[in-house]
């Protein structure tokens, strides 16, 4: 129900239908999940749960890349096993691969009889290669390996493992930040596609690429985009209900080249009266401090005086004679209110010629 305030803390975390929009990469306008490679990745990977997301967003840097194969493999079924039962459980949840600062953590704490308060400031030296640091915790970590039972060769192995892997550790409590924002994008992409995309090109109207981008994906996810129109646009991309029944997006007269908030505000303003009939109608009746030449001229070439009739061509060509009848009936307009208050004879009104 579109009437109805969306609580995005309580959406399904395993909605399948939101997790198809990832497995397909249309992930255009989804926080973080944009570029090729990552889409790439998520095709390959298929997730199908929220610990997918967040491991794909700690994977997809330089330095972890390596291990994406692995993981895309391991959850689509190949074996893995690490060198110690602990080790497994810790690292369950990604397939046996070091992803994060706080598996790593674990891992030294578990394994190694290390607080968990150095083994978090270990797991931090380790992403930031500081060896001293390092070195002064590999001996604590054998023996407490030794007491649970690991022989120190292979405790030596795994304090190996931590440390080439760890470095690439990611910090998981941000990467789930990040994949939580995500999630509910595709979602609202999911289950209100018109209104996602009116907001997102709003939000990305000053980048004329951003908006040629997501003009495309309107297109290919089938919502219709109009042009500008001064008599229906307003200030924002906006979803309007055709009589098919079906939504389509309105073009946001700020999102035209050239045309500020202070011309918008003025329109709008204007437009209160009621539609425009014409461009002379318009300059008679708009603020023409606020809409000077440049800002017509956008606004006639981006199509936004279409629906009055005139073709493009011809309110070009009408452009200055537009403005000086606006200049003229807003120089009437104040010498009428002289005349009002100081006796004067008012000047007739004008009459807009017609164009075609």
């Amino acid at each position: 129900n579109h009437g109805q305030a969306i609580d995005l803390d309580k959406i399904d975390l395993a909605d399948p239908r939101v997790f198809e929009v990832f497995v397909r990469g249309e992930t255009k306008g989804i926080f973080q999940f944009e570029s090729g490679g990552m889409r790439d990745v998520l095709m390959k990977m298929k997730p199908n749960r929220i610990e997918d997301l967040i491991a794909a967003n700690a994977l997809y840097r330089p330095g972890p890349m390596v291990n994406i194969d692995s993981y895309v493999a391991r959850k689509h079924g190949e074996r893995w096993k690490t060198p110690h039962p602990i080790m497994d459980e810790v690292l369950k949840e990604t397939y046996g691969i070091m992803v994060y600062q706080e598996q790593v953590s674990r891992l030294v704490n578990r394994l190694g009889g290390i607080e968990l308060k150095r083994a978090f400031r270990l797991a931090k030296a380790i992403s930031k290669k500081k060896t001293s640091m390092i070195e002064a915790e590999r001996e604590p970590f054998l023996a407490g390996c030794e007491k649970n039972g690991v022989r120190r060769e292979t405790a030596n192995e795994i304090f190996e493992d931590i440390l080439r892997f760890g470095g690439y550790a990611f910090n998981k409590a941000h990467s789930t930040g990040y994949a939580l924002v995500a999630f509910k994008t595709a979602y609202l992409k999911t289950y209100y596609p018109a209104e996602y995309m009116a907001a997102l090109l709003t939000f990305e109207m000053d980048s004329q690429d951003k908006v040629v981008e997501y003009i495309e994906e309107c297109k290919r996810m089938g919502i219709a985009v109009s042009a500008p129109d001064i008599n229906v646009s307003g200030h924002d991309f906006t979803v309007v209900k055709e009589k098919n029944g079906r939504e389509s997006l309105r073009f946001g007269l700020a999102a035209i080249k050239g045309v500020g908030d202070k011309a918008v505000n003025a329109i709008l303003a204007a437009r209160e009266a009621g539609p425009f009939k014409s461009i002379f109608d318009f300059c008679e009746r708009v603020d023409l401090s606020a809409v000077n030449h440049a800002v017509l001229g956008n606004l006639v070439k981006a199509g936004a005086f279409d629906s009055t009739g005139a073709m493009r061509r011809a309110l070009m060509a009408v452009l200055e004679d537009a403005i000086r009848h606006g200049q003229g009936a807003a120089e009437d307009r104040r010498s009428g209110q002289m005349s009002l208050f100081g006796g004067g004879e008012a000047p007739p009104p004008r009459t807009a010629p017609r164009i075609s």
